[in-house]
This record gives structure tokens, C-alpha cells and sequence, in this order.
């Protein structure tokens, strides 16, 4: 069912509360400002994974499965794509996907998404993703770009069987980097929240970040220091799969190639964290596949595809 924006407001955080006003050309809630998606996915009887069931309001779209990875052909790949261009002033955005016993997915949007400049209010994504017994699910979107002067908040809630595996990563630009002299942190409010749990309830944990620029500059020592590009990327696995990434994986730093990043479990012992810190984003997104795909391997024992090169 789709959910009532205008009441979901009343769970603003606090830290946007300051930029609540109305938006005197379109209001929150009205068709085009309310994008809603959900996706259930489920194993047919051979075995390939099919989206059963889908629900979508505009500007989000998503027009059916493919099956190109010829690494796993019975992956289900889909890519959110957006008819209204970039995330405006008081757009409201709720995503539900949810997998079914055994599913496997990947799970993409078709572009970056842009955060335009704001004068009103904020704009919000809201998901909740729900994983079964032996499903799989690769979320990799393109980066978020945080243009001058915009808010964006963005609250992910997980449910995840002990069986399950979820790779989600995450990718925030500092904003339009070649658009005029630079756009480089100058937008108001970026909060992202993440929280996980068990089908029971038992929390596994809850990460929140929220940058505001003009408060505190995140190009600051202890924080992001010389770089721009930021990405995370959250596995959540049983001990045996997150113990094996771990002990594969090598924190480093190359001044060369302008790149560090690291690794951290999870509390609970659910999983790992990985974090890459950048100033070209074709090198850190190649960094985040090149783990994705180390991930992929230990799970899936196969590689992940390599990228298109349009993308």
C-alpha cells in the first residue's frame, strides 16, 4: 500500500526541521512529488529469479527484469530510473524490495542521483528492504550529487533472515565538481541513516551520518582531510562469509592514486563495513565493484561482471 507522505513528515529528523516550509509551486505529496516502488522478487519453478509483483508511482520507474550477467544467468538485474530528473524541493521518495526464499538480485539505478539547488523545504528517500531465507541481493547505485544549497535525507531500514546476504553500497559526491568554477560542499544538509534487524526484531545496528557543510566542513583532519568522494559500502552476512572478506581484504592508502580506504566488522557479528575515500569517482567506483565482486565471489563463487562503459 502506498504510504501517506504528508503524515510520514511528522518523522522528520531534527536536523532538517529548520527547512520545513512550503513549496509554493508544488506541495509534498501531489502526483510527480511522491515517488513510491516496490519490487517482490521470488524463484519461479526453474529455479531463475523473476520480479512476481511490482508497485510504481512517477517520476520512479522500472520497466522489467533482465538477465544479462552471464556469470549468473538466473539473476534478476533491475535498474531504477527516475522520469522527473533530479530530486527537487519537498520530493518525497519511498522504495520497498523485497526478496523471497532463494531470490538473487542486482539491484542498480540507471543514472546518478542529482540533488538540485534548493529554497524550500528538503527531499527524502525512504526504504525498506526485506531479505528471506538464502536470498542475495546486490544494491549498487550510482553516486549521489548533492548540488549547492540542497537537503537531502535518506533513511534505509533492513530485515534480514541469518541466511540471507545484502551487499549495499553507497557512493556521495561533494557536488557538481565541473559545473562553472566548482561545486564542492556547498550544499545545506546530507543525512543518511541506516538500521538492520532480524525477521524477529533483534537489532544487528544502526549507522547515521549527517554533514552540514556550512556548520562543519567535512575536508577537515579525523574526517574526509584532502578528499572529496566518499562511499560506503555495508555487507551483512553470517561469521563464516564476513570473516573471509575481512581476512581478504587490506586497508590501504595510495597517495598516487589519491584512494584509502579500510574495513570493519559489524557489531553482532553480522557482517562488514567498507569504506573508500577518493577525488575521482571512476576510481573509487572501480575500488567499491573490485570489493563487490570479491564479496560476490566468496558468496556466489563468481565474479562480479564488469561495469558497462557507458556508466
Amino acid at each position: 500500500m502506498i504510504s501517506d507522505w504528508h503524515r510520514s513528515d511528522t518523522d522528520t529528523p531534527h536536523e532538517a526541521l529548520r527547512y520545513i516550509s512550503p513549496t509554493p509551486y508544488a506541495r509534498p505529496g501531489i502526483v510527480g512529488k511522491s515517488g513510491f516502488l516496490r519490487l517482490g522478487f521470488e524463484c519461479d519453478a526453474n529455479g531463475r529469479t523473476i520480479l512476481r509483483d511490482w508497485e510504481r508511482r512517477v517520476p520512479l520507474i522500472v520497466q522489467q527484469a533482465l538477465y544479462f550477467d552471464e556469470q549468473l544467468p538466473d539473476m534478476a538485474c533491475v535498474y531504477i530510473l527516475s522520469s522527473g530528473g533530479p530530486n527537487l524541493d519537498g520530493d518525497r521518495y519511498e522504495q520497498l524490495f523485497t526478496l523471497r526464499r532463494g531470490a538473487m538480485v542486482h539491484l542498480s539505478t540507471g543514472a546518478a542521483t542529482k540533488i538540485a539547488e534548493m529554497r524550500h523545504d528538503y527531499s527524502s528517500l525512504r526504504q525498506h528492504i526485506r531479505l528471506e531465507e538464502g536470498s542475495y541481493l546486490e544494491y549498487l547505485p550510482e553516486p549521489v550529487i548533492p548540488c549547492r544549497h540542497s537537503r537531502y535525507i535518506s533513511d534505509t531500514q533492513i530485515t534480514i533472515a541469518h541466511s540471507a546476504v545484502l551487499l549495499y553500497g553507497e557512493i556521495y559526491l561533494p557536488g557538481r565538481r565541473h559545473y562553472g568554477s566548482g561545486e564542492r560542499f556547498d550544499y545545506d544538509l546530507l543525512s543518511v541513516a541506516m538500521r538492520a534487524e532480524r525477521e524477529g526484531g533483534e537489532l544487528l545496528f544502526r549507522e547515521k551520518f549527517v554533514v552540514e557543510p556550512h556548520r562543519h566542513h567535512p575536508q577537515r583532519r579525523g574526517a574526509m582531510g584532502d578528499y572529496e568522494i566518499f562511499a560506503n559500502v555495508v555487507v551483512i552476512a553470517d561469521e563464516p562469509i564476513a570473516d573471509d572478506i575481512y581476512n581478504a581484504t587490506s586497508p590501504f592508502s595510495d597517495h598516487t592514486e589519491e584512494l584509502l580506504c579500510g574495513i570493519t566488522r559489524l557489531p553482532n557479528h553480522c557482517g562488514v563495513q567498507f569504506k573508500v575515500l577518493g577525488n575521482s569517482t571512476d576510481k573509487v567506483k572501480r575500488l567499491v565493484r573490485h570489493f563487490a565482486s570479491r564479496v560476490r565471489q566468496r558468496v556466489k563463487h563468481k565474479p562480479l561482471r564488469d561495469d558497462f562503459v557507458w556508466r
